[in-house]
């Protein structure tokens, strides 16, 4: 199925490294971020799992919660997290999905819905489209989209530079401006009057009609 920004997540029952899960059920009120890998013990993603590791008290206090997929077996899993801790010197503490059917990758449009078999026999390169990011929030609906490819560590400090973003727009009229960071200028939405500006933004700059910027809310 092809997915889109906004639409709801799709909902699936998978082992983890952390037990069985019904994936809706797990985020719960919060936000969650999945992120997927072609095959266990590549190198790439043995770094990104790391450096995720790292970071996960940042997404703890951002209220979001990590969850990895590879398609191989959880098993194969346990073992690569030792490796993981081995060279990255990081404790992988968030579940990782065992998706051996193949069956979240197509769900979530990272496979064609008519890919034949299982991860038995596949290599990171038939996989090279497990490679996505989804920020999906407490309504359950997607917020973010990224693919990359095999040969390019993902930026999770980008990750988190949009979810504050993507937060900070749940809570006020705001978008933000290029390359923006916390505490940085934020743009008022067009969907905002002036007069409503005046009351919940005092003392906005109106540089065009459609472009008004003021100091970061909260």
């Amino acid at each position: 199925m092809s997915l889109r920004i906004n639409d709801t997540a799709p909902n699936f029952t998978a082992q983890t490294t952390q037990g069985s899960i019904d994936f809706h059920s797990w985020i719960g009120d919060g936000w969650a971020c999945l992120f997927s890998h072609p095959k266990d013990f590549t190198p790439v993603c043995t770094t990104e799992l790391g450096y995720m590791a790292k970071i996960e008290p940042e997404f703890t206090r951002r209220n979001c919660k990590l969850i990895g997929l590879s398609v191989d077996p959880v098993e194969s899993h346990g073992k690569w997290v030792a490796d993981i801790e081995e060279t990255q010197g990081a404790t992988v503490k968030y579940p990782m999905i065992g998706d051996t059917d193949l069956a979240v990758a197509k769900l979530y449009n990272m496979l064609p819905a008519e890919e034949a078999g299982t991860a038995e026999g596949r290599t990171a390169a038939t996989n090279a489209t497990v490679r996505s990011v989804f920020i999906i929030g407490p309504d359950k609906k997607i917020k973010l989209m990224l693919t990359y490819p095999m040969t390019t560590g993902r930026n999770f400090d980008e990750i988190l530079r949009v979810l504050d973003s993507m937060q900070l727009t749940a809570k006020h009229k705001v978008a933000t401006p290029v390359n923006w960071k916390q505490g940085e200028d934020v743009i008022i939405t067009t969907a905002v009057s002036n007069e409503e500006a005046e009351k919940s933004f005092p003392g906005f700059k109106t540089i065009k009609p459609y472009l008004r910027t003021t100091k970061q809310p909260g």
